[in-house]
């Protein structure tokens, strides 16, 4: 299968600030900060867009059905708290009830609350250790309940995905101030705390992409 490039470094150590008035402005690329870092994101795949077109259809769905006062913006900065990173998450659950506490909501989209985020997905690709290890520690650390990290390639390491590596969907849930993981597979049922009436299986969100 035909991946996406790897993600590369355009300009070293910089600030957030410096980062959020260096962000062009109608580029079609997507940049993040990484640690000061400002990186270029790969340009996705068909299967991962497919995957991804699929759960925010459904997840819409879902938020309009049970009345929920939550959206899911096209794009709106991840700023953890202090630090010179900011994210663009393939998915994100707006709480719009908490957007009074942030500051910069308004004139740039940016959110640093947890509380603003019921729930973040990525959908994995070549750069996978961005979802993994370092988004999966910053997202915790923020105080979002829940973080879906969707790997339709099994791209991951086999610690994360395990050995032979299958696709997966790691569920992360906010225990404690800690991730608790759980993984869903094949036909199993996701389950969301976000979302507990959402019936999805891992597969109908693998095979969002394949030809009807």
């Amino acid at each position: 299968m035909t991946q996406t490039l790897s993600s590369r470094t355009i300009l070293p150590v910089t600030t957030f600030e410096a980062f959020i008035d260096w962000l062009p402005e109608n580029s079609g690329v997507r940049y993040e900060l990484h640690n000061g870092n400002i990186t270029e994101m790969p340009q996705p795949v068909g299967d991962h867009e497919e995957s991804k077109g699929f759960l925010n259809i459904e997840i819409s769905f879902e938020i309009k059905s049970i009345g929920l006062p939550y959206s899911i913006p096209n794009q709106a900065i991840v700023r953890p708290d202090g630090k010179d990173s900011g994210y663009l998450p393939d998915i994100l659950v707006l709480n719009r009830t908490n957007l009074v506490n942030e500051k910069r909501w308004k004139k740039e989209s940016i959110l640093s609350d947890g509380a603003s985020i019921p729930l973040a997905i990525e959908v994995v690709s070549t750069n996978w250790r961005d979802d993994y290890y370092l988004k999966f520690a910053d997202y915790e650390e923020m105080g979002i309940p829940e973080y879906w990290i969707v790997d339709y390639a099994a791209l991951g390491g086999r610690n994360f995905i395990g050995n032979p590596k299958l696709p997966t969907i790691s569920v992360c849930n906010l225990v404690d101030g800690e991730y608790q993981i759980i993984k869903f597979r094949d036909d199993e049922r996701i389950i969301s705390q976000a979302f507990p009436e959402l019936k999805l299986t891992a597969n109908q969100i693998f095979q969002a992409g394949v030809a009807i």
